[in-house]
């Protein structure tokens, strides 16, 4: 029996693809009357809310003080009525009207907990985020990572399980991994949905980019504390990864073109990781801010 589903967006800022995000979730396959869609905006200074209001999204508000990725999601998972819970980023668009389908699907096994969908680099994507999103979210199957591996800016979780671990609210990131190791933990799976796809448009300047890798580090060590980055580790990532990237754009004559790219981009990655990886202090009310809030 097709079960209801609610799809949650958190957003900050999105007019740009919320419109496209919205027409796509309204043509897909799944029954409508099964399905609904609830938006956390966080102080959006765009047309964002108004997009929604157009499209009939239910809306919640998160005040600047009280964000953080963790409370958005739970937020928006208490306003939600469904069984299965659908989080899909508001610049990530459904590449088909199987998508919702597809992605929920495999809650027909009781024993999934999670799933998780492909993502594909859009237009404006960076090079090297091209073939980060080939590596995690293959055409076919899912690459060798953890078990718990899991992406909320296309993922869906079982109501009960999220009812039963939620969100956690003080993490600086990774708190869709977070919650999937928690749930694979408690004897639950969490599934690889290739076929349900979306396009994932980043438009990030450097500093966005160093940032998200930082406060990702910061997170991960809640969930890997094993995981150590050191300083040498760093420059041999940062110099494998502008090697493969650049034989990459060379098979494709594109070298010249995209190697300061490359570069700043893998430079953006391995250190933000590494800055991250050793923050193992507390952070103070004014890096709260800047690591949690969107803008």
């Amino acid at each position: 029996m097709t079960q209801v589903c609610s799809i949650i967006i958190r957003t900050f800022n999105e007019e740009r693809y919320l419109g496209a995000v919205l027409e796509s979730i309204a043509a897909q396959a799944y029954p409508a009357a099964l399905r609904e869609v609830v938006l956390v905006d966080s102080g959006s200074t765009d047309e964002t809310v108004a997009i929604a209001k157009k499209h009939g999204c239910i809306i919640k508000t998160l005040s600047r003080a009280e964000f953080s990725f963790g409370r958005s999601l739970n937020l928006g998972c208490e306003a939600a009525r469904g069984e299965i819970l659908v989080f899909i980023s508001g610049h990530c668009v459904p590449k088909g009207p199987q998508w919702l389908e597809e992605l929920t699907k495999p809650f027909e096994d009781p024993q999934v907990g999670a799933t998780y969908g492909r993502q594909l680099g859009g237009e404006g994507t960076k090079f090297s985020e091209h073939l980060l999103f080939e590596k995690y979210f293959p055409a076919h199957r899912a690459s060798e990572q953890a078990p718990f591996f899991c992406n909320n800016a296309n993922a869906a979780f079982r109501r009960g399980a999220w009812a039963a671990h939620r969100f956690d609210e003080s993490l600086t990131g990774l708190e869709d991994m977070h919650l999937a190791k928690r749930l694979v933990d408690a004897g639950l799976k969490v599934r690889y949905v290739p076929r349900g796809a979306v396009y994932h448009y980043h438009h990030e300047k450097w500093t966005q980019v160093r940032r998200r890798y930082e406060r990702e580090a910061i997170a991960l060590h809640a969930i890997m504390p094993e995981i150590h980055v050191h300083w040498h580790d760093a420059l041999r990532y940062f110099a494998v990864g502008v090697l493969g990237d650049s034989a990459r754009a060379l098979s494709q004559r594109a070298l010249f073109r995209k190697l300061p790219e490359i570069v700043a981009f893998r430079a953006c990655q391995y250190y933000g990781s590494w800055r991250g990886n050793h923050a193992h202090r507390a952070l103070s009310r004014r890096q709260k801010e800047r690591y949690f809030y969107p803008g």
